[in-house]
């Protein structure tokens, strides 16, 4: 059996990376949530694997996200998050999906939203891996990010801002657990 992060997981097949060499796989796995995987999460899931980049664990760490619902199952992020994210200086490419049993599995389930975190304790039926973005930034207001979907420019700029605060947490989180 190989230890990840705290969980075993089966052997690894032959021909399969090792897991030993730390380079060769990722160690932890990071999902954001929101409701339609078009703008909080996908913008979320698109900082912190530059941020992670930037702090040298961006091959440590498998970052994907996803929406508690279906609909845009698919689809590109919104375009005003993704020229939010672009006039900021980070990549835009995204598809969305839905949370399926590879979110779930996840090391860390980052819900951008208290409705999104009781929505993945049902689905766990425990909260010991969901955490709301937030709560990995000492200085917030409040834990809820705002869904900016019905809004304007600054709605998703205000999204943009929040997220980028967390992310000194989440790297912490990040080093702490690898």
């Amino acid at each position: 059996m190989v230890v990840r992060a705290g969980r075993r997981s089966p052997e690894p097949s032959p021909g399969a990376p090792n897991l030993a060499d730390s380079s060769a796989v990722a160690l932890l796995h990071v999902t954001f949530i929101c409701t339609g995987n078009i703008c909080r999460s996908p913008v979320a899931a698109i900082i912190f694997r530059e941020h992670l980049r930037r702090a040298g664990l961006g091959d440590h760490v498998t970052v994907t996200s996803a929406g508690t619902g279906g609909w845009h199952v698919g689809d590109p992020a919104d375009p005003r998050a993704a020229k939010s994210l672009a006039d900021n200086g980070y990549p835009t490419e995204h598809t969305a999906a839905q949370v399926d049993e590879n979110h779930l599995d996840a090391d860390l389930l980052v819900a951008l939203d208290s409705g999104h975190a009781r929505a993945l304790r049902r689905m766990l039926g425990d909260g010991e891996r969901v955490r709301l973005l937030r709560s990995f930034d000492p200085d917030a207001d409040g834990l809820d990010v705002p869904d900016p979907y019905y809004g304007d420019k600054a709605g998703f700029d205000l999204v943009i801002a929040q997220v980028e605060a967390a992310m000194p947490g989440l790297i912490a989180w990040v080093r702490e657990n690898m």
